[in-house]
């Protein structure tokens, strides 16, 4: 999906024009998302184990030009220019379902592996500075020496992975491109967990707001919440057998030692997975807690006026009798008749007031 906003715990929804594929042949580029007209611009970052070197804008010329021993990070920031696309893609001999899928903004995640590259899609999910979850398309393609990345928009989860290369820490400069690859998919991943603890803070407000003062807005504000999760769930879940994918592959282009990081990768796509399992069976125990808590609030109110109304009747039913028009009623003619009614009413509300009190209607 292309990049989705979600203010104030709401997600919208987006209207994809399916029907610009509608009669085309398979391969063909066309871009699905909503960012049209956007120019698409190459930044690449090439290091080895003694430099690194940024370079932004490339030429697509220049980008085959290649050092011994050098990796390069070729990132493509826009996918709406299906006639740059199309030419980046011959210059690197994709094949054009890798290109279709490369700028389909609703594609599944997915990995596909060809005899000189692995073409894997993504979804990054994070938050932004206003705390609302984006959703962004990404691609990776590796190569034996350098990885390319189709992302739509400029703003990523890749920042730790440029920091590491630019400043040499860790291992990730005297490793290959598929270590790259490894790098870029691990950082996707644990942005997840970012969301995931998002997701659980979310869902202890609402539960607090669900016992503590229910709501009409509370159901809404659920409804909601389970939306997001079902989708992120959507985006997430696959991940985990196409890292399994990865790590069972035979393809030369991953190394064992790579494959050593991938199980760590394939753990913490189990324990999102797991997470998210949980954050949907609490989310909809959440509803079935706000309407049972709701039902309660109604019984309140029902026993209350039911009360009310118990002690009210008898009282009415002494002033029905005593507010007949008939000649011959005796008590009317009493000294202290009136005082006597008044009496017998106080008397009987305040046994029925201790029989309720017993009985714990009040």
């Amino acid at each position: 999906m292309a990049k989705i906003h979600l203010p104030k715990n709401k997600i919208h929804k987006k209207k994809f024009k399916i029907h610009k594929k509608i009669g085309k042949a398979p391969g063909t580029i066309t871009y699905m998302g909503s960012r049209e007209n956007a120019i698409s611009s190459l930044d690449v970052i090439a290091y080895s184990d003694e430099y690194a070197e940024e370079y932004s804008p490339v030429q697509i010329e220049t980008l085959l030009e290649h050092k011994e021993k050098e990796v390069k990070w070729i990132n493509l920031v826009g996918l709406s220019d299906e006639e740059f696309i199309g030419s980046l893609g011959r210059s690197f001999h994709l094949n054009s379902l890798v290109l279709e899928d490369a700028v389909h903004t609703e594609q599944r995640p997915k990995i596909d592996e060809y005899e000189d590259y692995i073409f894997g899609v993504f979804k990054m999910i994070y938050l932004d500075d206003q705390q609302h979850i984006i959703v962004e398309h990404v691609a990776l393609t590796m190569f034996k020496n350098h990885v390319l990345v189709f992302q739509e928009l400029k703003e990523d989860v890749f920042n730790s992975v440029r920091q590491r290369i630019i400043g040499k820490q860790g291992r990730i400069r005297s490793r290959g491109a598929d270590y790259l690859f490894f790098a870029l998919l691990d950082a996707i991943i644990d942005n997840y967990f970012v969301v995931l603890e998002h997701i659980s803070d979310r869902i202890e407000t609402l539960e607090e707001e669900v016992y503590q003062n229910p709501r009409h807005q509370t159901a809404q504000k659920i409804q909601e919440l389970k939306k997001e999760v079902l989708k992120i769930r959507r985006y997430v879940a696959p991940v985990k057998e196409l890292v399994s994918r990865l790590i069972d592959s035979e393809n030369p282009l991953i190394t064992k030692d790579t494959k050593l990081f991938l199980r760590d990768a394939l753990d913490h796509c189990l324990e999102i997975n797991e997470s998210l399992q949980i954050y949907r069976e609490m989310v909809m125990s959440l509803m079935e807690m706000y309407m049972s808590n709701m039902s309660n609030k109604m019984n309140e109110v029902m026993k209350v006026l039911t009360v009310m109304a118990s002690i009210f009747i008898p009282l009415t039913f002494i002033v029905g009798i005593y507010g007949m028009n008939f000649d011959n009623m005796p008590e009317l003619h009493w000294e202290n008749g009136y005082y006597m009614v008044w009496g017998l009413m106080i008397i009987l509300l305040i046994l029925m007031l201790i029989y309720f009190k017993k009985k714990r209607w009040i």
